[in-house]
């Protein structure tokens, strides 16, 4: 009968703790952080990477919804540009401010924490961190030079962290908060030549997921945006040099405009989402690949449940198709070296 009733004691502290966890996943969903009608010449809003591409996108939909913004980047003519472009956009103009700091966030932790500071003394509070800089190079792994390994690492990972880190304990002190990792769907799958891009942005997941944990009981909350292949000038850049068969493995999902990934991730964050994705591909992924992700709803728990299986039986034709892309092109080249 001990036992018995140990185990009954057993079994309600697991069904209550059950209760708690989804109860936070309703909260999450159905609790925005803050509705685009608060956010009017009260929201500051910083954006990593925001002179050009997703950057600029996100800084342009903040204005729209009537945001205070800083852009960050280092190049001070784009950024100059991007400002009257994001100013153009400003829902209220006359009480809305555009400001940017030519900055590079991956040298020295200090001088940013000190620049962040020096932001909010002029801009107010940093409500929402976007975090879009980032930079891509494609190579297979022999062939990836240890300069661009480096360079990749300390702009995708260590610049979104330092930036998180400059900015969380202010948003802890003020019990409120978004911050916004972008990351990709190459941050789920590994692609041919992309063995250093996959890993930081994998790496950009684990930081996201352990952020969730760690700012959730303190009412901020944490997105991880997943774009598929964006029109950027980084992406028009990157196609110039890209692998033969990185090419034919990305036509699997189609080229999509910033300002559709831009509205779709300041919807989410403002709804606290954990993932923000656009198409079907994103959708796949992420029902593929949540395992201990965080839910934001028991909706969206019970259709990963639902469609896992599925899902990765989906994924395992994908999976297919990109070897016989890969053999194929092997082919090519070996038949093409004999008959030189």
């Amino acid at each position: 009968m001990g036992g018995s009733g140990r185990v009954d004691r057993r079994v309600c502290q697991a069904c209550n703790e059950w209760r708690s966890i989804l109860s936070l996943g309703q909260a999450r969903a159905f609790t925005p952080w803050c509705s685009p009608g608060d956010m009017e010449s009260r929201v500051v809003a910083m954006i990593t990477g925001g002179s050009s591409g997703i950057g600029k996108s996100v800084a342009i939909v903040a204005a729209k919804n009537g945001a205070h913004v800083t852009i960050i980047a280092r190049n001070v003519e784009k950024l100059e540009k991007a400002k009257y472009e994001i100013m153009q956009a400003c829902k209220n103009k006359d009480t809305q401010r555009v400001e940017y700091l030519s900055f590079d966030i991956t040298k020295n932790y200090e001088e940013l924490q000190k620049a962040f500071m020096e932001l909010e003394k002029t801009m107010g509070p940093i409500y929402m961190l976007v975090n879009c800089a980032g930079s891509s190079v494609c190579a297979k792994i022999e062939d990836t030079s240890t300069s661009d390994i480096h360079k990749m690492v300390d702009l995708n990972f260590l610049g979104t962290y330092y930036c998180i880190k400059a900015v969380v304990q202010s948003m802890k002190t003020a019990r409120d908060g978004i911050i916004v990792l972008t990351s990709s769907q190459a941050g789920f799958i590994g692609i041919y030549g992309y063995s250093a891009y996959c890993s930081v942005k994998f790496a950009l997941r684990g930081l996201a997921e352990s952020m969730a944990m760690e700012l959730t009981p303190h009412n901020i909350s944490v997105t991880l945006c997943l774009p598929p292949d964006t029109d950027t000038p980084g992406f028009a850049e990157e196609e110039l040099s890209k692998l033969l068969e990185t090419k034919l493995i990305s036509q699997s999902s189609s080229l999509v405009k910033p300002n559709v990934i831009a509205n779709q991730l300041f919807k989410d964050a403002l709804n606290g989402k954990f993932f923000s994705t656009v198409g079907m591909e994103g959708f796949l992924l992420c029902t593929v690949s949540c395992g201990m992700s965080p839910f934001t709803s028991i909706l969206e728990l019970l259709v990963q449940i639902t469609l896992m299986g599925l899902s990765r039986l989906i994924s395992a034709f994908y999976l297919i198709s990109f070897q016989r892309i890969i053999l194929k092109c092997m082919k090519t080249r070996d038949k093409n070296k004999k008959s030189e």
